[in-house]
């Protein structure tokens, strides 16, 4: 039974979505501000992780970042009032697996949270051992990756985009491919996210960033990972 924490300030809210998550089976825990959801999070295992943005004491966008930086791979979906694209690409940056905006049906709740649960138990099967990239270890079964024998800190989606670039090596792929494979987002969101994930990598995988041999830029198009 997939464990779900729901980190939501307001009560009505809270409430609906613990029971009709409980009715379709999911283990469901709360929080009611950000503080709170961070502590439950560091110390208890989840399969699944909604995450409100606007919350008391700890906003979601630092809740995600700091769980991520505190080393959680948990998949997170975020919960928005605010439409903006930059809230939706400042959420995939921190870490977000997803975004819902409010108000939102119940169908396309679940359907999102499905979708996420399949797709991290589908990496998790389909992930092998480690891979030499440069100088560095990574192993994307265990989100593991380290260069001269330090551990690299990345998050899940840094794991994930380079996990697609390894898979497609020496090949070009494009931002939107990125884009729809990674995230399953069509090109509504900003391109510049994948652009902002790719100078993160270089900066951890990269001997000189600045002068990258790894992961080129394709201009006009996209990137590629060189590798034997």
């Amino acid at each position: 039974m997939p464990r779900i924490l729901i980190v939501e300030d307001e009560p009505a809210m809270q409430r609906g979505l613990r029971d009709n998550l409980e009715v379709e089976g999911y283990a469901v825990e709360t929080a009611g501000d950000g503080e709170t959801g961070l502590q439950q999070i560091l110390r208890h295992q989840f399969d699944l992780i909604i995450l409100d943005v606007m919350l008391p004491k700890v906003s979601g966008f630092d809740v995600c970042r700091k769980a991520r930086e505190q080393g959680v791979r948990t998949p997170v979906i975020m919960l928005t009032a605010k439409g903006e694209e930059i809230d939706k690409v400042l959420g995939l940056e921190l870490g977000a697996d997803d975004y819902i905006t409010k108000p939102f049906g119940l169908r396309e709740l679940l359907a999102r949270i499905k979708a996420v649960l399949r797709r991290q138990e589908g990496d998790r099967s389909s992930r092998g051992g480690s891979v030499s990239i440069g100088d560095a270890t990574v192993d994307f079964a265990t989100y593991n990756a380290s260069r001269g024998g330090k551990e690299i800190s990345m998050t899940p989606k840094e794991f994930e985009v380079l996990q697609y670039l390894w898979e497609n090596r020496n090949a070009t792929v494009s931002r939107d491919q990125l884009l729809t494979d990674v995230w399953k987002y069509d090109d509504s969101v900003s391109t510049r996210t994948i652009d902002n994930f790719i100078l993160k990598l270089r900066q951890k995988i990269e001997s000189d960033p600045s002068r990258p041999r790894l992961i080129i830029t394709i201009h006009g198009i996209g990137y590629k990972l060189i590798a034997d």
